[in-house]
């Protein structure tokens, strides 16, 4: 019989070591193996993708355009349609992003502008292409009277400046001063020439709330809101006297001891008074001379309540040469004493003229005698 030989364990030691080498060279084989079909298939699958064509919708400011590319990333695209995109630009998409078949990209782009609101101007680069945008771009917050050139909804253009004009309203109270009127009646019981305050007058007063606007701080104008009378006027009411004075009695002056007979311009007369070193002046009905307009009631009416006319009135003071008497001035004639004034005393007499020219003219004139006749006119016999 053969006998039966055990194996070794040299040789059973051997063959598993050989076994074990080949079994991990293999698995390093077919991991290689697998990693390299994988990047292939990767790279086939990426060249593919990139040179697929693909549509996108490509919107800039509002404006949508279909385009076909092969790009396969967003820069390259924008390269390839010339579409720059600024700094302050919005764009939907990173520019490193990746395009897909299909993808809708807007962009929109700044727009540079000045706004110049409360003393500073700032430039802004909105996105949204209104005068509102770049409002709220710079932070200005418009109130309900502002004003802003151009108008918020309208557009912007490149390089524009928009100005905000600040408008601020302020109510004030003022007082206004109502002057009273002199109200003149005549008064039977009163001498001619004479007047007396009955009723003292006194201002009324009227309080206005008026608006006053100020655009950035300057003055525009005002506007009235409400009127309302706080003090009512009082007119002050004059008495005038239109009752007839006594005649005086004449006095003869220092200068003319008696009745002194004369005859002037074909008329003999005799003078209760001998006036010497007169002084004349002129005057006449107008406001220059009297203070009094046409439309005022004692307008062209003298102190003795007679009207004025040229070639008999005359101004005198009472109390040298009675009212309502007559006077021959030596050179100038007949002329009756019918006025007064306050600038008239002593010897002094202011000759009347219908015109404020020619009593201009007249001027003062110094060196005149006078005779003071009496309360009636001689005539010749």
């Amino acid at each position: 019989m053969g006998k039966f030989l055990p194996e070794s364990h040299g040789s059973r030691s051997s063959g598993m070591n050989f076994a074990m080498r080949w079994k991990h060279e293999n698995v390093r084989l077919v991991l290689l193996s697998a990693i390299l079909s994988i990047a292939m298939t990767f790279m086939l699958l990426v060249l593919l993708y990139g040179t697929a064509d693909k549509q996108v919708s490509v919107v800039v400011d509002g404006e949508e355009r279909i385009v076909t590319t092969k790009q396969w990333v967003l820069e390259k695209l924008l390269d390839e349609l010339d579409i720059e995109v600024g700094p302050n630009d919005e764009v939907s998409k990173p520019l490193n992003a990746a395009i897909r078949d299909g993808d809708r990209i807007v962009i929109n782009q700044a727009v540079p502008v000045t706004v110049v609101a409360d003393g500073k101007a700032v430039k802004v680069y909105p996105t949204r292409h209104t005068v509102q945008a770049a409002l709220s771009e710079a932070g200005v917050d418009l109130r309900d009277d502002d004003k802003v050139y151009p108008s918020p909804g309208a557009a912007l253009e490149p390089d524009m400046t928009i100005e905000v004009v600040r408008v601020d309203k302020h109510v004030v109270q003022t007082e206004e001063v109502i002057p009273y009127a002199v109200v003149k009646k005549d008064d039977p019981n009163l001498e001619k020439g004479k007047e007396k305050v009955i009723q003292h007058g006194k201002d009324g007063v009227v309080v206005n709330l008026v608006e006053k606007t100020f655009e950035n701080g300057v003055y525009v104008n005002s506007r009235l809101l409400t009127k309302t009378v706080s003090a009512e006027k009082q007119d002050q009411i004059v008495a005038v006297g239109t009752k007839k004075p006594e005649p005086k009695a004449a006095v003869l002056s220092a200068e003319s001891e008696t009745a002194t007979k004369v005859t002037r311009e074909g008329v003999t007369f005799k003078a209760k008074k001998v006036l010497k070193n007169v002084t004349l002046t002129a005057y006449s009905a107008g406001f220059e001379s009297t203070g009094k307009t046409e439309d005022h009631p004692l307008y062209g009416i003298t102190a003795s309540g007679t009207k004025v006319q040229e070639g008999r009135t005359i101004a005198v003071d009472p109390d040298v040469i009675p009212l309502g008497w007559w006077v021959y001035i030596e050179g100038i004639g007949f002329r009756r004493a019918e006025d007064k004034g306050s600038a008239v005393k002593g010897k002094k007499i202011d000759i009347y003229y219908d015109s404020e020219t020619k009593a201009e003219r007249f001027g003062k004139k110094k060196g005149y005698t006078v005779y003071v006749i009496g309360p009636n006119k001689p005539t010749a016999s």
